[in-house]
């Protein structure tokens, strides 16, 4: 027979309700605790979420909607976000929208009809009409017409921290390469804020910024780096534009870091353990994550929560830039 509430406050010698506390993680003496938790695990106790959320009139669910799940960034922030939620006992809906706006309207709709308790969205689609300050929603990167909460990492240093690298590494003249969306969204600051940066420091600096979606990005690059053949530095909008732009420079005979350096934009790796898979500058994938999580949840709680959080960037060296001499780690 299943063990119940009741069972695990017996045979851990406490009331119903400290037993409650320690499984909706609320605050109790560290024995109390112990004694709780030994007394699920010597019961094999699993707590009824479905009949906790009618009690509480929350489903313990968090949608999270993506553009992609092949994308590796997405991939590791979803790992991310669906870890800080299991910690706090709630369970992740995972939306791969295709960048479609109707599958995206529907986990919207889901939330209003109280069958998930909120959404973290990455998005580029065009919902703003759908989107309202009082809608539990934590976005990514994007910010909307009506004062929704977003975490972002810092676009505007990522962009500066690309050109000083570049500059620092013998960079005469520089490029960005990438693509944006007709949606406002803080990753258009990673171009404007290179570009400003890059002719702050003398260097001749082109763009090829193009709108999304992209049919061919490497045939473009090609015809960008035809048309310009004296490019020694390149900053992409993400990791995987770097591998685009390296395969190009390849095809054209020319090698990385030696006669161009490419410096990405994500911080991508393989594994955990490996190296970053190009020099880069590195988001804070697993703050972003807990930080989403934390403030969504204040939202589902009724506690206040700031409207913008910008995380830090960093410069995180891999094999297509050129090393410095005498650098300090």
């Amino acid at each position: 027979m299943k063990a119940t509430m009741k069972d695990v406050a017996k045979l851990a010698g406490v009331g119903l309700g400290s037993v409650s506390r320690v499984i909706n993680n609320v605050p109790v003496k560290e024995s109390t605790a112990a004694k709780v938790k030994a007394a699920i695990k010597e019961l094999n106790y699993e707590a009824d979420i479905y009949a906790r959320g009618l009690k509480t009139n929350k489903t313990y669910t968090v949608a999270l909607i993506l553009p992609t799940i092949w994308h590796p960034f997405f991939a590791e922030f979803a790992y991310y976000v669906e870890t800080e939620l299991e910690e706090r006992n709630y369970k992740l809906l995972l939306c791969n929208s295709d960048g479609r706006p109707e599958k995206e309207y529907e986990y919207i709709q889901m939330v209003r009809q109280n069958k998930v308790d909120g959404i973290i969205g990455i998005t580029y689609s065009d919902i703003d009409q759908y989107i309202s300050s009082s809608l539990p929603f934590v976005s990514i990167d994007r910010y909307f017409t009506e004062d929704v909460i977003y975490v972002t990492t810092d676009n505007v240093e990522g962009g500066r921290l690309a050109a000083r690298e570049l500059f620092k590494r013998g960079a005469k003249h520089v490029a960005f390469v990438g693509g944006h969306q007709e949606t406002p969204n803080e990753t258009k600051n990673r171009r404007k804020c290179f570009q400003l940066e890059a002719e702050r420091l003398g260097l001749e600096c082109e763009v090829l910024d193009l709108l999304e979606p992209i049919e061919d990005l490497q045939s473009d690059i090609e015809k960008f780096l035809l048309e310009y053949p004296t490019i020694d530095g390149i900053f992409t909008i993400t990791d995987l534009a770097a591998l685009d732009a390296i395969h190009v420079i390849n095809k054209l005979g020319k090698k990385v870091p030696e006669d161009i350096q490419v410096i990405g934009f994500d911080g991508l790796k393989m594994t955990k353990e490996a190296q970053y898979v190009v020099s880069t500058i590195a988001q804070p994938v697993e703050d972003m994550a807990r930080t989403a999580v934390s403030l969504l949840l204040n939202v589902v709680e009724g506690k206040e929560a700031p409207s913008r959080t910008v995380l830090p960037a960093a410069f995180k060296e891999g094999a297509t830039t050129k090393k410095l001499e005498n650098r300090e780690e």
